[in-house]
């Protein structure tokens, strides 16, 4: 069985940003499948795809007014962290490590995707803003400041 499968569980309505999550799940059954000598290529192409992935929703949360330093940010930023950490694991003769991790990152995703990303795509729609183009269409839904913190009022930073 697979660490994690696309299932409308993980679908937020949003193309792109479900476009791109199915990759990642795609990327993270290649780990899953891979033989330990490609295991570190494919674990290369995960990491390259989730520093993209993850520096557009950070832009995204820029362009609408969600801050560099809230939660979901800081998630981005510890995530690409420890893959990283994967791959100089492997380096290290240890390609155990990738596997571990895969499983790992198969878990968070899934709950990151139904918390933060459903928010965050909530958000998006909200306030009218095209992913592709960076344009607000409905500017007056923006916040009149930065969301910080987890964007609540209790968890402000």
């Amino acid at each position: 069985m697979s660490y994690l499968e696309w299932s409308e569980a993980l679908s937020l309505d949003l193309p792109t940003m479900d476009d791109t999550h199915r990759e990642l799940v795609e990327l993270l059954g290649a780990v899953e499948d891979s033989p330990d000598e490609h295991l570190v290529t494919r674990w290369r192409v995960l990491i390259d795809h989730t520093e993209d992935h993850f520096a557009r929703e950070d832009q995204w949360m820029r362009d609408t007014r969600f801050s560099s330093v809230n939660c979901h940010t800081t998630q981005h930023q510890v995530v690409l962290q420890v893959i990283r950490e994967g791959e100089t694991a492997y380096h290290s003769g240890r390609p155990e490590v990738i596997r571990v991790m895969a499983r790992e990152l198969a878990k968070w995703f899934l709950q990151h995707t139904q918390s933060m990303d459903a928010a965050l795509a909530l958000h998006l729609r909200r306030v009218g803003y095209d992913v592709i183009t960076g344009v607000v269409s409905i500017p007056n839904a923006l916040p009149a400041e930065e969301i910080r913190g987890c964007a609540s009022a209790t968890c402000r930073t």
